[in-house]
């Protein structure tokens, strides 16, 4: 990519970018050990192996001053109780924050901070949502028909830890119960704090 200004069109009815040289394709067999019914889980990779998410992304150099950008589409599908969702990460420097824009869709944002206080915010079509330093996040798909489409922007050298979320998982869950949303507590992050 040129460090000269450009523009690009995002498109709902192709469902990405106009100009992206970075597609990540994140299948439900890269998501072992996200979910809360693990052996929904299971069972649903060897029948088949789905996609649950897609970034397209414009590569950047991962240094401070750049801005990293792109579209993510989260598509519909509960995994067991638990909506699709993204693997979730911090940031590797914590101190650096992120931009979301809602293009498509219904979803929630999950983020907490490494000492537990936690947030839940609603993505609906034309709503930005400001994730502060020191937040991890997660983008869940609360529809069961329609994509959730994000436009997300974070600072060059912000990195991704997906690791911490890997082992622990987010303190809050949004599960599928009676035809809508309900947000619960992890039982696996309880059993670490008791």
């Amino acid at each position: 990519m040129s460090n000269k200004p450009y523009t690009y069109d995002v498109s709902l009815t192709e469902l990405n970018i106009s100009h992206y040289d970075h597609h990540l394709i994140r299948r439900l067999s890269a998501m072992e050990g996200q979910f809360l019914d693990q052996s929904a889980h299971e069972v649903l990779s060897d029948e088949e192996d789905q996609i649950i998410y897609e970034v397209y992304q414009h590569r950047h150099p991962e240094v401070p001053g750049e801005l990293l950008h792109g579209v993510s589409i989260i598509h519909p599908g509960v995994v067991g109780e638990e909506y699709f969702m993204t693997k979730g990460h911090f940031h590797a420097e914590l101190d650096t924050a992120e931009l979301y824009y809602c293009l498509q869709g219904e979803g929630m944002m999950v983020m907490e901070t490494p000492e537990g206080e936690w947030a839940i915010e609603r993505l609906i079509p034309n709503r930005a949502l400001y994730v502060p330093p020191r937040w991890a996040h997660r983008s869940v798909n609360t529809s069961l028909t329609e994509d959730l489409i994000t436009l997300f922007v974070y600072t060059g050298h912000a990195g991704h830890d997906y690791r911490t979320i890997e082992q622990l998982g987010f303190r809050k869950l949004v599960l599928h119960r009676e035809g809508k949303p309900v947000i619960v507590d992890n039982p696996r992050q309880l059993q670490l704090d008791g």
